[in-house]
């Protein structure tokens, strides 16, 4: 793992973001609660594109929402999800991926007994621009 100094020089060293980004150079943040808290890395944070990384443990699920701009690519790198697109439901397993159109109403969820790891890309940034279905 990098030290913070080590962190701050990937940062500082390019510009803004460095040439090669990571979840070690990447500063970490957290949402739902308890036993379900998932912890996500933005590994680009741009205004028109994002990309995060994210760990969901079993039973996790984030609140069916949609984005009014946004348009989201969900891979899972590792584990099984489950995707609600609309009004259809999908597993996703390593290897596969979901594109979700904007103003489309999703949900992801770990219905399985292991974390899930996935990215979530989104042009234009996500961020801000949710609202709950």
């Amino acid at each position: 793992m990098a030290k913070d100094d080590d962190k701050k020089a990937l940062r500082d060293r390019d510009g803004p973001l460095p040439l090669v980004m990571n979840r070690e150079a990447a500063e970490p943040y957290y949402w739902g609660d308890g036993p379900h808290r998932s912890q996500a890395w933005r590994l680009l944070d741009g205004t028109d594109l994002t990309v995060t990384e994210e760990v969901m443990p079993p039973g996790a699920a984030e609140q069916r929402h949609s984005h009014t701009f946004a348009r989201q690519y969900f891979y899972v790198l590792e584990g099984e999800a489950v995707m609600a697109v609309a009004e259809r439901t999908y597993t996703l397993k390593q290897g596969d991926g979901i594109h979700v159109s904007p103003k489309q109403a999703h949900q992801i969820r770990n219905e399985s007994d292991a974390d899930v790891r996935f990215l979530v890309i989104a042009a234009p940034r996500a961020t801000g621009d949710r609202t709950p279905r």
